[in-house]
């Protein structure tokens, strides 16, 4: 077997790019000569491997992603870093909203902020707050044409935030999500109603489902009223709203030039009003811990849509009060709304390039250049659940080769989910909706607005539960007509406040 179930994942990479060092080096001979020729446009090298340059690298990767990163650039430095003259130092800034504020600190010169690094972490809206400023190199300038059409031309293309179309965000790593389930105690439950992994396919038939498993649990102990449990919930509401609507066939968020237009077609949010608020108000989706992932293993629920990089997190055990049990898993193709376009969304921090000068500019590509080879970022997408971004190692076929020749081993719940992605790719369409100003606040109000109205008035309903009313009649005043046009109304100007309309 050349995939097991392994904790010791990072021991291994390292044990393999010991393995694989003297291989590297001789790649890394062909590829200082490959930069000479098509490179840069054809200019000679900045770099003199007798004063070479440090390069500072901030992210926000953490436990084994960050072990993983740590571990290539080590492998860099030591290899062809050290034949180039190029010294790499990276630094975790904890989780993706530290490493942002600790950017825009930065780039304001607040007292006490760091200095820019030479490359951070990155996602558009974030990215596009900084090219805006005048603060992030042309990546163009150090990529032929040749290097970046072996990359995945929707990667490339996000990273296109410049107002002249020039390259801003280097792709490194990507996810998109998918669905999981706990197969353990979805097969009874399967087997005592007669439901179908293939209804879980749409959002429609995941609701549908959710409804039949709650009242499976509620007849389990008839002398206890309304104890269902809830089968399903979801991470990143943003994605739910922007890909949702891409399904119906509208972008939320239409940008051209910067400039935003939203669209927000009633009838189209409704359904995901349908689609989510509802089951969450009558208890058939929930959202209890930080992520769903928690929620799972608190036994609270069984399925969720999340990032492939969340595989890693998905529960080997459920813990109860009273004890514990091993689950195993189905991993599925994140569900779409009934008759939408197959559309999935394209998500995962770029790194971008801090504007300096030539010699620490063309160094920082090279290194990511180095981070992107098919070997090296297969590496790093098997500790972390993230995809690799060249066209030839999204495969199932390259994935095995490499952890084969390098001894890897690879955790069976990662290596599901990124082989299953894989799989997916001829058939689905990866989306995301290109930057603009006040980005970051208008995703917000899509993470919050609808997830928070939900929570608070489940809350409600279960303190009328709690009272003697039945279900029906605790959720009755949520499920109006007139509930959904208030929220609507409050939502649409909200989203309008935040793009600055």
């Amino acid at each position: 077997m050349i995939v097991r179930q392994g904790k010791n994942v990072m021991g291994m990479l390292w044990k393999a790019g010991r393995i694989c060092r003297r291989s590297l080096t001789v790649g890394a001979a062909a590829l200082s000569l490959g930069v000479l020729l098509c490179g840069c446009g054809g200019s000679k090298s900045p770099l003199d491997p007798e004063n070479p340059v440090s390069l500072t690298v901030w992210h926000y990767y953490n436990g084994s992603q960050q072990v993983a990163f740590d571990a290539l650039v080590e492998e860099f430095n030591e290899t062809v870093g050290r034949e180039k003259g190029i010294y790499v130092q990276g630094y975790s800034q904890g989780s993706v909203s530290d490493l942002e504020s600790a950017v825009r600190a930065s780039l304001a010169g607040d007292v006490g902020a760091k200095e820019m690094p030479d490359i951070f972490s990155s996602y558009a809206d974030t990215a596009y707050e900084v090219e805006t400023a005048g603060a992030l190199a042309n990546l163009s300038e150090y990529m032929s044409e040749e290097e970046l059409e072996e990359y995945v031309d929707a990667y490339v293309e996000e990273g296109r935030i410049a107002a002249d179309g020039s390259l801003r965000i280097f792709p490194v790593a990507k996810s998109t999500e998918v669905f999981l389930i706990n197969r353990t105690d979805w097969e009874p439950f399967a087997q005592a109603t007669g439901a179908s992994l293939e209804n879980l396919r749409t959002m429609e038939g995941v609701a549908d489902t959710a409804k039949a498993y709650y009242e499976w649990v509620d007849a389990q102990t008839p002398e206890i009223p309304n104890d269902g449990k809830a089968f399903y919930g979801r991470d990143a509401m943003a994605n739910y709203f922007i890909i949702g609507m891409r399904q119906q066939g509208i972008e939320i968020f239409q940008v051209e030039n910067g400039q935003v237009t939203l669209n927000v077609p009633k009838e189209s949010i409704r359904r995901l009003w349908d689609n989510y608020y509802v089951p969450i108000v009558k208890g058939y989706f929930g959202a209890y811990g930080s992520f769903r992932s928690d929620d799972v293993k608190t036994g609270d629920m069984l399925a969720y849509t999340g990032s492939t990089a969340s595989a890693m997190y998905f529960p080997d055990r459920v813990e109860l009060e009273d004890g514990s049990y091993e689950i195993d898993f189905i991993v599925m193709s994140a569900p779409i709304l009934e008759g939408g376009e197959d559309y999935a969304v394209q998500q995962g921090a770029g790194m971008v390039v801090s504007k300096s000068d030539r010699v620490r500019e063309y160094a920082s590509v090279e290194f990511l250049k180095w981070f992107t080879q098919v070997e090296n970022n297969l590496q790093f997408g098997c500790a972390s659940g993230y995809l690799p971004v060249l066209n030839e190692a999204n495969n199932s076929e390259m994935l095995d080769r490499v952890i084969e020749e390098q001894g890897m081993e690879v955790a069976d719940k990662t290596y599901a989910c990124i082989t299953h992605v894989f799989e997916d790719m001829s058939q689905m369409k990866f989306y995301t909706n290109k930057s603009f100003a006040n980005g970051s606040q208008a995703r917000r109000v899509l993470e919050y607005n609808l997830s928070d109205k939900a929570a608070a008035d489940r809350a409600t309903v279960e303190e009328g539960l709690s009272q003697g009313m039945n279900l029906e009649e605790a959720c009755a005043p949520f499920m109006t007509e007139e509930a959904f046009e208030k929220w609507y109304d409050d939502f649409v100007r909200t989203l309008n406040e935040a793009i600055g309309k």
